[in-house]
Parts: structure tokens; sequence; C-alpha cells
């Protein structure tokens, strides 16, 4: 049984109809799905992890091979939590879908705009809000 699975990615950009309203039932639609297949496909791969992380647990003598092994588990365990906090990202985006929230920035309340959020679905800042606070970060790391 060779199933292929869905991927956000395959998802083809959303195409709005001359005067269609923004975040219109259809455009929300179409982002709840691809939220839907992206969380989706982030718990296939926690999933996956998981199982080749118990598989893999094998104790070696050798202290380099037992040093590359957990070096490797970090890296692993590092990569499963950024898609743990992305999952609930999505989750949190969800929300916003059903409150009436989405598609506008939390700070300004812009429209965020139909192609960055095919970029990125469950951002919450309009560019110019994005670009500022990334500005500020640089400005307190130095």
């Amino acid at each position: 049984m060779n199933m292929q699975l869905e991927s956000h990615k395959s998802i083809a950009p959303y195409e709005p109809k001359k005067g269609e309203e923004y975040m219109s039932p259809e455009q929300l639609l179409h982002f709840r799905k691809i939220l839907e297949v992206q969380r989706a496909e982030l718990c296939r791969e926690i999933d996956r992890a998981v199982h080749v992380m118990q598989e893999g647990a094998t104790i070696f003598a050798d202290p380099n091979d037992r040093a590359s092994q957990e070096s490797d588990m970090a890296l692993e365990l590092r990569n499963r939590d950024r898609e743990r906090k992305l999952i609930k990202k999505i989750d949190e985006t969800f929300h916003k879908i059903d409150s009436g929230d989405y598609g506008y920035c939390e700070k300004c309340g812009v429209e965020i705009g139909l192609r960055r959020l095919e970029a990125r679905p469950t951002a919450s800042l309009c560019i110019d809000c994005k670009t500022l606070d990334e500005i500020r970060e640089k400005q307190m790391a130095k």
C-alpha cells in the first residue's frame, strides 16, 4: 500500500476572486487546510523520530561512539522541540481563524497579506512590525 501523503507545499496558492473580501470564508478554509496538512506532517515526523530514537538506543563501549550518538540524539531532540513549538503555534492559529482574528497583525491590526500568509501561514505580524522586531533583537544582541 504505497499511499502518497499530502504535503502543505503541494497546495496551490490561493487566487482571490475579483472584489473578494480579505479573509473571506474561502480564504480561511484554504489556510486552515494548509495548517491541518502541515500539522499532520509534523506529527508524523515526530512519531518517526521517536521510533528511530527508540530503535537506535544502543550502549556503545567506545566513548567516541557514545559521544557521537549523544550528539546526534541532542540534535534530534532540538529538532523535535522546534516541531512541537510549531504545532503549538499552529493550534493557536486555528484559534485565531475561529475567532476571526486570523490574517491581521497582532501589533498594528493591518492585514498581513495573502502572499505573506502563503509563505508563513502562522505569521502573526505584518512585515513592517516583524522587521522592526528583528531590528530591535539585533540591537539588543549587541
